[in-house]
């Protein structure tokens, strides 16, 4: 009996500790989501006027906030919601970076849907260069595409909406829409004397992910269109059949490629660098570098390699072309990068919205900084007429064979 006791003792011991432990982490994620939802205190900034150090002054939200209740006409038709996720939206926006954004809830699931491959819209990245709205490139065969819009246009203007200084994402909510639908862009082009108006046809856009080509039996061709969630299954079937095919020499194809996640650009790498070589610097708050490393043996290191590259190519393209160019030599070809090297983190709030910040910016294993400047060719050879392209005459592709071929 005395042994049934001290067993139920300990039982229920363990019971009182386990009740404990999860009240006590319970408490702790309750006292920090508190913690972050409370007003941080003695907030300062300099008074641009006299330099100084003040105290910056809360309570003038609230203030607004009562005043414009009290006072607006239709005060019956004020959505408080809206106002906190205005005056958040605004808050986010006064940092001045175009990549830092609020998302409301709704904005939160559109941003997941578009990651995933599928959206509907008219088919084309966008991105900020020079401070101005630029696309990055046209997806092949969709709207954006067939319109005869193309990687480096400026777009002035969606539909009756300037894009001086709009952020990513407002551009993005804006030229995304139901398929059917119409939206106006208005595209200043080196070569145009003036701006013209292009009207594209929304519709549902299925993003592709990677094209595998065997040329003359001796060069795998690799186009990857994104560094999607998918990717890199893609490329792990595709790069098995390179394997069996037994060639030795390789094109990677990042011409018009967005980017994507980190991670995916991290995976495709270490198909080329050992364990543990450096893919790319994060370069943070305080000057702190962080690298992300190979996690791969490096099946295709001793390939002859050639990437393509265009000023469609950017962030995790840029990535993965400065990786192989620093640790294998492959030679860049094509025209220089678009420039997109900031790092960003997307922090989901407590509410399902969520806030995508800029966090640090990429450097090349041998400390290239992407952001802005991209990264310039090896060998570069410019497309003047894109149209080209689409009728088998391809020269930055045959620039790349011709360079394999001679090795």
């Amino acid at each position: 009996m005395q042994v049934k006791t001290g067993l139920k003792f300990v039982v229920i011991l363990v019971l009182l500790v386990g009740v404990g432990f999860l009240s006590y982490k319970t408490g702790v994620i309750v006292g920090e989501e508190n913690i972050l939802k409370t007003p941080p205190a003695n907030l300062t900034s300099i008074d641009e006027e006299t330099g100084l150090v003040k105290k910056v002054d809360f309570g003038i939200f609230w203030e607004t906030w009562r005043k414009l209740e009290a006072t607006f006409l239709e005060s019956e038709k004020i959505d408080y919601t809206k106002m906190v996720y205005g005056a958040v939206e605004g808050m986010v926006d006064s940092v001045g970076d175009p990549y830092t954004v609020f998302f409301t809830p709704k904005e939160s699931d559109d941003f997941k849907e578009e990651l995933s491959g599928k959206y509907e819209g008219v088919g084309m990245y966008v991105g900020i260069k020079q401070d101005q709205l630029t696309i990055i490139s046209p997806i092949k065969g969709t709207p954006a595409f067939e319109a005869g819009l193309k990687a480096g246009d400026r777009i002035i203007k969606v539909d009756d909406t300037y894009t001086l200084d709009i952020t990513i994402d407002a551009a993005v909510s804006l030229i995304k829409g139901p398929e059917g639908t119409h939206v106006k862009l208005l595209i200043q082009r080196e070569g145009l004397s003036e701006p013209k108006e292009f009207e594209v046809i929304r519709a549902k856009i299925k993003i592709p992910t990677l094209e595998l080509e065997i040329i003359d039996n001796e060069i795998a061709l690799i186009k990857i269109h994104q560094f999607n969630e998918i990717l890199t299954n893609e490329f792990n079937l595709a790069a098995n059949q390179v394997l069996n095919a037994g060639v030795s020499k390789m094109i990677i194809d990042l011409r018009n490629n967005p980017g994507g996640y980190l991670e995916v650009a991290q995976n495709i790498a270490s198909w080329f660098l050992e364990k543990n070589k450096v893919v790319v610097w994060q370069d943070s708050q305080g000057g702190e570098k962080e690298p992300y490393k190979s996690k791969g043996s490096g099946t295709f290191k001793d390939y002859d390699i050639v990437v393509l590259m265009n000023q469609g190519s950017a962030s995790a393209s840029e990535i993965l072309a400065g990786a192989l160019r620093d640790h294998l030599g492959s030679q860049l070809v094509g025209e220089t990068s678009f420039g997109k090297g900031s790092v960003q983190e997307q922090i989901n709030l407590s509410d399902g919205s969520s806030l995508k910040v800029t966090i640090s910016k990429w450097l090349t294993p041998l400390g290239t900084l992407i952001e802005e400047e991209g990264l310039a060719p090896d060998v570069e050879v410019l497309v003047e007429n894109e149209d080209e392209l689409e009728v088998d005459e391809d020269p930055q592709l045959d620039k790349a064979i011709e360079i394999l071929q001679g090795l």
